[in-house]
């Protein structure tokens, strides 16, 4: 069975999925009848909420591309190029690779999302040179898988959201510290069951994954270049001492090691994206040496970033029409309706998870769910910890059916999402029977 229902939900996602941009165009188009069909707007109406939404994430959409670009560059370095290969090098077979992909994601999605996507796609390149006989896409699929436990960690936007005094819920809630959320049993329980049961359900897969026989031969990965010839410094230019000088890079260098320093002494452990770009950034100056050997990585990583460019907007249309609509209001009221102080957290999770895929940002999500569900948290006696978490989890979990979250992967893996969607089926399974267990149970 864990052969015929994988090799199933794979061939049907290969055959029948487009591709990410498609996907995008078909969910827009969707949104757009189901608003016209189960609310009182029009259609010029739905128009203009697309068109209004259209340029909401920007920012993040820069954000995102600064995370592929800056850790390809990064990963580029020969000092971490050179780690991650030593961790590679525990695994010497296809199963024992599939694990570490799986539990390297994990942990590192569990530090912060967007370093978790990068370091899960670079691992995975690195690990297919060394276990060439391993499936790549099931490879590439189980870094991603790592991304359902992002937010029950450390950047997790809804619990360090309603963390922080001046939310705008506090009115209503107060202030939840993470003890009551990230550190409650009930998140606890879920993270460390994927933990371990992630990496063990990937390898049960590797026998379905094989029968496809994608190897790393045929996916033609590209191999290590070779080390940069050092430069003549006899026939340079002035200009051309400054580029291949490593005072340049020390210095800025120095300038963005010292606001790190600044950074986290006065805010603490706040390991936001905008942080993360800007350690890999830097992390990657200091690490190339000089200006010369940084920017020549730069025009390679901007390649991977195309996606993204051109798709976040799209979901940023679907949102707006999806919110000012009505649409996402209207479906979180539907859970609210048939629920128990019991069962809330659990009903949310699955509104969390339907909005998901039409608004597949965990701060958005909040923003519509949270007025909805927190009051409802509070009308029911339930609690208000749990169900926010409910939220979170929700937008975690139909991740693994949405490549909004998995471009930037895919685009340093040089992948197509319907390449690993399949496999990711499986994860997005687990999942449901895992989260549910934990807001029924504990």
């Amino acid at each position: 069975m864990l052969k015929a229902i994988p090799l199933f939900f794979d061939r049907l996602v290969r055959r029948f999925l487009p591709d990410a941009l498609l996907f995008a165009i078909i969910l827009t188009l969707i949104v757009y009848v189901l608003g016209f069909a189960l609310t009182d707007h029009t259609p010029i109406d739905l128009v203009q909420y697309w068109g209004d939404g259209f340029w909401a994430l920007l920012e993040f959409a820069m954000q995102m591309t600064l995370i592929v670009v800056t850790g390809y560059i990064l990963a580029s370095t020969p000092a971490i190029d050179k780690l991650l290969k030593k961790i590679a090098g525990i695994a010497r077979t296809p199963g024992q690779a599939i694990i570490l992909e799986t539990v390297i994601s994990v942990l590192a999605c569990l530090v912060n999302y967007g370093f978790g996507l990068v370091i899960a796609a670079l691992f995975a390149v690195i690990l297919v040179k060394r276990v060439p006989k391993v499936n790549y896409r099931l490879l590439v699929a189980s870094g991603y898988s790592g991304f359902l436990v992002w937010h029950g960690g450390f950047s997790g936007s809804v619990p360090l959201s309603i963390a922080t005094k001046g939310h705008p819920l506090e009115d209503t809630i107060g202030v939840i510290p993470i003890t009551e959320t990230l550190f409650s049993a009930t998140n606890i329980f879920i993270v460390l069951v994927l933990l371990v049961t992630l990496p063990v359900m990937n390898r049960l897969l590797l026998r379905a994954a094989e029968s496809q026989k994608d190897t790393f031969d045929a996916l033609q990965i590209e191999d290590d270049p070779a080390p940069p010839a050092k430069p003549d410094k006899s026939t340079m230019t002035p200009s051309e001492r400054m580029e291949n000088s490593w005072v340049l890079s020390m210095l800025i260098g120095a300038l963005g090691l010292a606001y790190t320093v600044y950074f986290f002494v006065d805010s603490g452990f706040d390991l936001n994206i905008n942080m993360v770009n800007f350690i890999f950034l830097f992390a990657g100056i200091i690490l190339h040496g000089t200006p010369r050997r940084f920017l020549d990585t730069i025009s390679d990583g901007v390649k991977n970033a195309g996606g993204i460019i051109i798709q976040f907007p799209l979901y940023a249309g679907i949102m707006g029409m999806m919110v000012s609509s009505g649409l996402s209001e209207q479906l979180a009221h539907w859970f609210v309706d048939i629920s128990t102080e019991t069962t809330l957290p659990f009903f949310t999770f699955l509104a969390a998870g339907i909005l998901n895929v039409f608004i597949p940002s965990g701060g958005g999500q909040w923003a519509v769910q949270g007025p909805i569900m927190m009051p409802a948290a509070l009308d029911l006696h339930a609690s208000t910890a749990k169900t926010a978490m409910a939220v979170a989890w929700g937008d975690a979990w139909t991740n693994m059916i949405q490549p909004f979250w998995a471009l930037p992967l895919l685009a340093i893996a040089k992948l197509k999402i319907r390449d690993i969607m399949g496999f990711c089926v499986m994860a997005l399974f687990l999942g449901f029977v895992v989260i549910s267990i934990g807001f029924l149970l504990i």
